[in-house]
């Protein structure tokens, strides 16, 4: 039986679970999932269902925004795999990592391709059947690599721009025309150790633990909304080289889930932070 999967995100106001409910019951939906947040703080309520045996859905989004509080927002997407484009750079870690995953159905997405500013990756990406391209950026302006790179990426259509270790800042130029589109990962130890060699800074400073972030990309250089952190214990026997690879087993980790989350429309921004429904 198909599913839909709804996000609402609206004023707060009593009766809304109600509402939403009978709609879904009067449409011959039966809720298989479901999950509701009140932000108490500014009166917003969110909430994401999961539903069977609704077929149209641009019918039951009509219905619910006649529903629903003015400014409601409602999103309904079909059970389908999402297009993924994926960005890197030399490391492998993450990129292959998400590879795997798709290869192997873990992930509901379809890499369309890879592209990276270096060729290091394209035989790994290619042993997987899925196109590469080296968009290199010598020689070149930012403005000048980042067009090349955005029509590589507009060809596909995507529904989500992977960052896998993509170590180039993009423009807010480039960012704006993806908004809440592309996911990037990073030390969560960032932005206390900045710049080069941020293991050997946590090694020298004896941090006690070490992760990773991912969050939506954004103007403001690692500001963007979260999505997912996680943490491992190090100790002073750690040296920067046993940070970074413990590290980078972090960053594969969070960055696939925070992959899967938003292709299974469990995300939902909101300003510049996110409800996540788990």
């Amino acid at each position: 039986m198909s599913r839909l999967t709804l996000l609402i995100d609206c004023p707060d106001e009593s009766g809304l679970v109600a509402r939403v409910t009978g709609v879904l019951h009067r449409h011959g939906g039966n809720i298989v999932e479901n999950g509701e947040y009140v932000d108490p703080a500014n009166d917003v309520f969110f909430m994401r269902t999961v539903t069977e045996g609704i077929e149209d859905a641009d019918l039951l989004l009509r219905v619910l925004q006649t529903e629903l509080p003015s400014g409601a927002k409602v999103k309904v997407t079909g059970a389908r795999k999402k297009r993924v484009v994926l960005m890197a750079t030399k490391e492998p870690h993450c990129l292959g990592d998400l590879l795997i995953r798709a290869k192997f159905q873990d992930l509901p997405m379809d890499v369309t391709r890879v592209i990276a500013n270096h060729e290091t990756l394209g035989e790994l990406t290619e042993s997987f059947g899925v196109p590469f391209h080296c968009v290199s950026a010598d020689g070149l302006s930012r403005e000048e690599h980042e067009e090349k790179v955005r029509e590589l990426i507009e060809e596909d259509s995507p529904d989500l721009v992977v960052m896998a270790k993509y170590m180039r800042i993009l423009s807010s130029e480039f960012i704006s025309g993806f908004r809440n589109r592309i996911l990037n990962i990073h030390h969560s130890f960032l932005p206390a150790f900045i710049g080069a060699n941020p293991y050997r800074q946590a090694w020298e400073r004896g941090v006690k633990i070490i992760g990773a972030t991912a969050h939506f990309a954004s103007e403001d250089l690692d500001q963007g909304p979260i999505i997912a952190q996680d943490v491992i214990p190090v100790t002073h026997t750690h040296g920067p080289k046993e940070m970074a690879r413990n590290g980078r087993d972090v960053e594969k980790r969070v960055l696939a889930r925070a992959v899967r989350l938003v292709l299974e429309d469990r995300v939902v921004v909101t300003g510049n932070k996110t409800v996540v429904f788990e």
